[in-house]
């Protein structure tokens, strides 16, 4: 079968535990196009092709090209939610923080986590025919909070369809970028305060053991003494509340010729000590969060992107909802710390 032949309909979107991209793909497989002119697109942008829709660029088409046929309309629902998936992956912070991530198929979600103590996890010599230590694996004792973030979409057909859909698609990245800033939000919540599971981050506060210095004050040394902190982890990571990261790119260590030049040439800021610098406007005024990426957090999601697509297919959108479902777990809660400045 060919993908002009393929036959569109919204019942598409509905197949359980598979998107509308995963339902198309299954029809159309991308692999089936190795060594031809569309080799590189996927199933979605086969469609495009099919039904002459120029969803980008100068000469982009009107949004009223996908309801011409009742065929290509059903394409709508999924543009919509890639537009929004780029919103939420421009200069998302989320890859950069998160060990693992974890799709359901569900609401409910438990984890799970190592109860070793620590000489449990001590590798000791095994003496010949000694039972060899054990780690114990178990599930948390509360489920990880899922949360749903979204926009609605409001817009009469006749507003909108002379639209260009790269002009379109900018309003519809801005929602994606609010719904990942609100994503950031919960992780920090979960970094800090843990996940309900009693796992809170420790918080090490300067001027009192084991950081020296004065409360209020900033210095290279504290940040060193922080950084000391997570052994047997590595502060690869550090997000830093906007008060924060000022004070930090004001010590002289930070001010060397070079530094200076990475930033303002490619607004890259310095790694201290190794570890990724990252402006987050919700990490609470004058703290800084440090973390061992591959070992402090868990991204939980149900499903991708979701769009009302009735709405947008029967209706010509007027109101429709695009939401995302996450929630965050706390892997190792010794991997992630918080300064207070």
């Amino acid at each position: 079968m060919g993908f002009d032949s393929i036959r569109l309909e919204k019942g598409m979107y509905r197949e359980s535990g598979k998107s509308f991209a995963q339902v198309l793909e299954s029809l159309d497989p991308s692999e089936n196009y190795t060594g031809t002119a569309l080799e590189g697109t996927d199933a979605f942008q086969r469609q495009l092709k099919r039904f002459d829709i120029h969803a980008r660029g100068a000469y982009s088409d009107p949004v009223e090209k996908f309801f011409r046929t009742a065929e290509s309309s059903v394409l709508f629902p999924e543009y919509i939610a890639r537009a929004v998936k780029q919103g939420m992956e421009e200069n998302d912070v989320l890859p950069k923080i998160v060990a693992t991530t974890t799709t359901i198929d569900a609401m409910d979600y438990r984890s799970v986590y190592s109860a070793a103590s620590e000489e449990d996890k001590k590798l000791m010599q095994v003496a010949e025919g000694a039972s060899i230590p054990a780690t114990e694996i178990r599930s948390k004792s509360n489920l990880v909070k899922l949360n749903k973030r979204g926009r609605m979409l409001v817009a009469s057909y006749e507003a909108i369809r002379f639209q260009k859909l790269d002009l379109f698609a900018v309003t519809l990245r801005q929602i994606g970028a609010y719904i990942q800033k609100m994503h950031l939000q919960d992780a920090v919540d979960v970094l800090v305060n843990g996940d309900g599971n009693g796992n809170a981050a420790e918080t090490l506060t300067i001027g009192t053991s084991p950081l020296s210095g004065t409360k209020g004050t900033l210095t290279y040394a504290q940040l060193v003494e922080f950084w000391s902190q997570f052994e047997p982890y590595t502060m690869n990571a550090l997000l830093a509340a906007p008060d924060a990261m000022v004070k930090m790119l004001k010590l002289t260590e930070f001010q060397n010729p070079l530094t200076g030049l990475n930033f303002q040439g490619t607004g890259k800021l310095s790694a201290p000590m190794g570890a990724e610098l990252l402006r987050a406007a919700c990490v609470p005024s004058g703290k800084l969060i440090g973390l061992d990426r591959r070992y402090a957090l868990e991204m939980v999601q149900a499903g991708e992107v979701s769009v009302e697509y009735d709405k947008l297919i029967d209706r010509q959108l007027e109101r429709a909802a695009i939401t995302s479902i996450s929630g965050f777990g706390k892997i190792m809660p010794e991997a992630a710390k918080v300064l207070v400045i």
